[in-house]
């Protein structure tokens, strides 16, 4: 009965972590397409290089300022994910034996 509980929550878990992963991506995508229709789109419809131009250097700027960072946090995120979720569920085995840390000086005593 346990081992279907922490199944269960483990399902559970690793689908909001996913979930988690699945809206960054969507918030990025969007700030991207919101990016671009602000600057880019609208200096190609105003049909002036001085304003496509500037609207690049914006563009530009946005993008590698906030979208960059957004990447760099997804990635981190998702390398956390793996390195907790994922190892806990699959090498972490609660079976009631004591924690004793390795110890150099325990070992000379011995």
């Amino acid at each position: 009965m346990i081992e279907t509980i922490e199944f269960v929550l483990g399902t559970i878990s690793n689908t909001a972590s996913y979930l988690r992963l699945w809206a960054l991506s969507l918030a990025h995508s969007q700030l991207a397409d919101v990016i671009f229709e602000k600057t880019i789109k609208e200096a190609l419809d105003a049909n002036s290089w001085i304003a496509l131009f500037f609207s690049q250097l914006i563009f530009w700027t946005f993008s590698i300022g906030v979208l960059l960072m957004m990447d760099v946090m997804e990635v981190f995120l998702h390398t956390l994910r793996l390195h907790w979720v994922e190892f806990q569920n699959k090498f972490f085995d609660g079976n009631g034996k004591k924690f004793k840390p390795f110890s150099v000086s325990d070992l000379i005593k011995e």
